[in-house]
């Protein structure tokens, strides 16, 4: 039997498996949600055996459990170990959702769940991907699996876990499906990703909510002074104004454009699948250069004062807001974390307390194109793709894959399968069925080359 005739008998099934998973609301940012991630976690403990695993548990952290696979056919081979997420995003809003996010259903050849993707479609591929190469019986190479519930959330219990581990997580790479291609026609390797800090901002104003017909023009108003604080972080050039914070950037070399410009991209298109009139960015960079190889700043949520139902002349106490940067190789999250705080705490007006939290961060990450898993998943892509994947680097952030590096001394092959139009974070998240079958017989191809 061939690879392409096992997906096919084991299809009815991969789905359920795959399915089975997505009905557990495993939303790791809700405390809720805490026995859906203890209950995800033993069905991907339950699924890895299912699938070949030698050995599977789940093993505690601070946080949310971790759970660990592997299946060792010699001391002497090659080890590669597979990284991947099981909590997911908060589903809201609710409203936009055309079905259920946590009951799957096909439509039009597609898997509609939160999570059809990110990261459950994904890494149920690797794990597929590793049951079909097993079977077909040119499985040369140690296998590992390493499955977080933290991922969403800064992947904060992960660290340490790696920390106490190393012997147990030792390996030659580490394969990762939690990135995207260039498009569903155009297969691509993610070989490098943005780094990120993010930050929560509080403004305190007068002790309580205030009149605003009584104090307003009296009293500074918390949200003004926040929006003002918010809108001088960039300047008319779309550059960020934080002093220091581009020492470290690099212009990107005429190799890294030449491969950008390879890659195709109809700016006309992406505008109009935004509705949006134009599309803005750095002065001086393309679109593509913008949103993968260039930091970014960015207000990812805004609250304060009345935002109920028709009107209420308030002048709140409190503002707040969420920042991110999206950062790039050579930029350290840290020094940039503190830049940020340090600029915030030099321009805040003295009729205001202003508070400062930094959420999480990470490193930005290359990988390089000459590692022998990276030539073994090129040729996966090949066979199942039938055609050369691009090599490209892509605009988010995985943060343990950089700290991978610094804790495990390994490198990270981002295998991802993803698509803008899967809408990951958003209502209507979903993965083609098309998409994970391929997947798996480029995952299963990967194997059979990876001696």
């Amino acid at each position: 039997m061939n690879i392409k005739d096992f997906i096919t008998i084991n299809a009815a099934r991969f789905e359920a498996e795959w399915f089975d998973l997505l009905r557990i609301p495993s939303v790791s940012s809700q405390s809720e949600h805490k026995d859906d991630m203890l209950l995800c976690a033993t069905r991907w403990k339950e699924l890895l055996l299912a699938s070949g695993a030698e050995k599977a548990e789940v093993m505690p952290t601070a946080g949310n459990p971790v759970v660990y696979a592997e299946r060792i056919i010699s001391p002497d081979a090659r080890t590669v170990l597979v990284y991947g997420h099981y909590d997911v995003m908060p589903p809201e809003p609710l409203e936009l959702w055309k079905s259920d996010p946590f009951e799957p259903v096909i439509r039009d050849g597609r898997v509609y769940a939160r999570g059809a993707d990110d990261d459950k479609g994904q890494a149920l591929i690797q794990v597929k991907g590793f049951e079909t190469a097993l079977h077909e019986g040119f499985m040369n190479c140690n296998v590992k699996f390493i499955l977080e519930g933290e991922e969403e959330i800064g992947s904060t219990n992960l660290y340490p876990f790696c920390e106490a581990h190393k012997d147990l997580l030792k390996a030659d790479v580490i394969l990762v499906s939690d990135t995207s291609m260039v498009a569903e026609d155009t297969p691509s390797l993610t070989t490098g990703l943005r780094g990120l800090a993010y930050w929560e901002i509080e403004v305190t104003g007068p002790n309580r909510d205030l009149h605003s017909g009584h104090f307003g023009g009296a009293v500074a108003n918390p949200i003004n002074v926040l929006c003002k604080i918010i809108a001088d972080i960039t300047d008319a050039d779309g550059r960020i104004t934080i002093p220091g914070f581009y020492d470290d950037v690099e212009d990107l070399s005429p190799a890294e454009k030449a491969m950008i410009e390879q890659v195709p991209f109809d700016e006309e298109r992406y505008r109009q699948a935004l509705d949006v009139a134009e599309l803005h960015g750095e002065k001086g960079y393309s679109t593509l250069e913008r949103n993968s190889c260039r930091p970014s700043f960015d207000v990812c949520g805004i609250w304060g004062g009345y935002t109920g139902e028709g009107a209420k002349t308030v002048l709140p106490s409190k503002a707040y807001a969420k920042l991110s940067c999206r950062l790039v190789p050579h930029q350290d999250s840290e020094k940039i974390k503190e830049l940020f705080i340090k600029y915030i705490d030099g321009v805040a007006p003295p009729y205001v307390k202003v508070k400062v939290t930094h959420h999480h961060g990470g490193q930005a990450y290359v990988c390089p194109i000459d590692l022998p898993a990276y030539k073994a998943a090129e040729q996966g892509f090949i066979r199942a793709f039938g055609r050369q994947p691009l090599a490209v680097r892509r605009g988010g952030s995985i943060p343990i894959i950089p700290a991978f590096e610094k804790i495990l001394g390994i490198k990270s092959v981002l295998m991802g399968f993803g698509h803008e139009r899967n809408a990951i974070h958003s209502p209507n998240e979903s993965f083609s069925l098309d998409m994970f079958y391929k997947g798996i017989e480029a995952v299963a191809e990967f194997y059979r080359r990876y001696t």
